[in-house]
């Protein structure tokens, strides 16, 4: 650490450097032998040239921000993870931290928020219902903050231009199917998330202004039922059902629950299975938003 200090009091002309901008330093340089690599820092930080193997040029000021952002306990794992990426990186792949070069490879997946396998503040993201998540890769796999914070756009921008590049790679199959009388719709499309989909769901279908009931039991695949009446409690019970069973049905299950979806967002339905008199049936307890159009309903309107 006390080197960095003397080579930088070395060079007049460079600005005043932050202590944990140094101590950064010290860290990446420290990784960086370890991995096999001799260091070189270009003037004001913002690059680190690795010469070893192979040679590599890393950005480090989205590295630096998100570093802000956490507590020093976590740096080693944040400076080994981006390094090790950089370095690991082949020449046909590109930097995911020169926004230019990736942006056409951007795409974002729907994932249950309680299925996270990763710390949620490592990825890039934003709800689309209170349990799912939409969250935004590249080449398949989830963008770090630190690559996504070298940018000129905002994650939030990011976040519409990847949706908007899964809307463009492919246009999902819609069948229609019966439920035991109840007319639904089935869309599957690429495990890429088919519930991006639900963006333009007006392309597929006839919308009412009151949405759809819609089951995304996996990531390529829906089932929806767009609501004309009160016999939306019926596909509820149909859509609960099927999702259920798909859901537990395959390894790349997504969720068993059924949603609304109106205005844009998805609003989880609570439904469970009770025994009532040696009886199963599906008790619903819809959302106040949802509940206040089934009254609607029920009134004729």
């Amino acid at each position: 650490m006390g080197w960095f200090r003397r080579h930088r009091a070395g060079r007049a002309e460079a600005p005043p450097r932050s202590v944990e901008d140094v101590d950064l330093d010290s860290l990446l340089a420290l990784v960086a032998e370890n991995l096999g690599y001799e260091h070189d820092f270009q003037p004001g930080g913002s690059t680190l040239t690795l010469s070893g193997p192979r040679d590599v040029t890393v950005r480090l000021d989205g590295l630096r921000r998100e570093a802000g952002r956490r507590s020093r306990e976590d740096w080693p794992v944040l400076v080994s993870e981006h390094l090790s990426r950089a370095v690991s990186r082949t020449d046909d792949l590109p930097d995911v931290c020169d926004y230019a070069q990736i942006k056409a490879l951007l795409r974002t997946g729907v994932v249950l928020a309680d299925g996270l396998e990763e710390d949620p503040s490592r990825l890039i993201g934003r709800h689309v219902g209170s349990d799912l998540i939409e969250i935004l890769t590249v080449s398949g796999r989830p963008v770090r903050p630190e690559e996504a914070f070298c940018w000129p756009v905002p994650p939030a921008e990011a976040l519409e231009v990847a949706a908007a590049n899964v809307l463009a790679d492919e246009r999902l199959s819609a069948e229609r199917v019966d439920l035991d009388g109840t007319p639904a719709w089935h869309m599957t499309g690429s495990a890429a998330g088919a519930a991006v989909h639900l963006r333009r769901i007006d392309d597929y279908l006839l919308v009412s202004p009151d949405g759809l009931i819609v089951a995304i039991p996996r990531p390529g695949e829906m089932i929806v039922h767009p609501i004309g009446g009160l016999s939306v409690m019926r596909a509820i019970e149909r859509l609960w059902l099927l999702a259920h069973r798909e859901y537990r049905a395959h390894d790349d299950g997504l969720s068993p629950h059924v949603y609304w979806w109106n205005d844009g967002r998805l609003t989880r339905i609570q439904a469970d299975l009770v025994v009532q008199n040696g009886q199963r049936r599906l008790v619903v307890a819809p959302p106040p938003d949802f509940a206040r159009l089934l009254a609607a309903l029920a009134r004729g309107r």
